[in-house]
C-alpha cells in the first residue's frame, strides 16, 4: 500500500513539472495583426506584431492544412523578428497560421487562427493585367531606343574624329604644296641645258 502511494505521489510531482516546463508565460501577450503577406503559389510571408513591453526572444508559427491533422512547426529563439516565411506550399490549398511569443519564461498564448489560400499558378499568371504587361513592354521599348541612341552618338562622334583628322591633314597637304612647286622650278632650271659663253648653243662634234 505504501508503494502504490509512494509512486502515485511520484507521479503526480513528475506530471507538474512537465506541466510547469510547458506552460505559457502568463506575462505574455498573443501576437495581435496577424497578416499573410506576399502569397504565392508555393510561398508566402506571415506577419504579426507584439505589444509594448513584452520580453519577446523569439517566436512559433504553426502552420495547418485545413481539415488535416498534421502540421508544420517554426520555432526561431535570439531574435527580434516579426515576420516568418512560408515554403513549401501547395497550390490552390488552404492554410491555418497561429503564432507565438517566446519568453525566458515560456511562451505566450497562440494568436488567433489566420486562414488563407494560396493561388493557383494558372490564376497568378491571369491576375497580370494587359496593363501590367503594356506597362512592361514599354519599358522593354525604352530601353532599347536609349540604347539606340547612345550606339547613334558614338558612331557619329566617331566620323565626326575622322572627318577632323582628314580636314587637317588636307590643310598640312596643302600648306606644303607651294614649297613643292618652288623646289621642282629650281630643280628643273638647274638640269636645263647650259648656254655657251659667248652666246652660241654647244654643239658636239660629229
Amino acid at each position: 500500500m505504501r508503494k502504490q502511494s509512494f509512486s502515485a505521489a511520484t507521479l503526480l510531482v513528475l506530471g507538474w513539472l512537465t506541466v510547469s516546463a510547458t506552460a505559457a508565460d502568463s506575462t505574455l501577450s498573443a501576437p495581435v495583426n496577424v497578416t499573410i503577406r506576399e502569397l504565392e503559389a508555393n510561398t508566402a510571408i506571415v506577419t504579426w506584431e507584439i505589444l509594448e513591453g513584452d520580453p519577446v526572444i523569439g517566436f512559433a508559427v504553426t502552420q495547418q492544412k485545413k481539415d488535416v491533422r498534421m502540421l508544420r512547426y517554426i520555432q526561431e529563439v535570439n531574435t527580434t523578428t516579426r515576420s516568418c516565411a512560408l515554403w513549401d506550399l501547395e497550390e490552390d490549398t488552404e492554410y491555418i497560421v497561429h503564432v507565438q511569443s517566446i519568453s525566458m519564461g515560456g511562451s505566450s498564448p497562440p494568436s488567433d487562427p489566420v486562414s488563407f489560400r494560396t493561388p493557383r499558378e494558372s490564376e497568378k499568371l491571369a491576375s497580370t493585367g494587359p496593363d501590367e504587361v503594356n506597362r512592361e513592354e514599354m519599358e522593354q521599348a525604352v530601353q532599347l531606343r536609349v540604347g539606340e541612341l547612345i550606339i547613334i552618338v558614338v558612331v557619329l562622334v566617331m566620323w565626326a574624329g575622322v572627318i577632323l583628322l582628314f580636314c587637317r591633314q588636307y590643310d598640312i597637304i596643302k600648306d606644303n604644296e607651294p614649297n613643292n612647286n618652288k623646289d621642282k622650278a629650281k630643280t628643273s632650271s638647274e638640269c636645263s641645258t647650259p648656254e655657251h659663253p659667248q652666246g652660241g648653243l654647244l654643239r658636239s662634234n660629229v
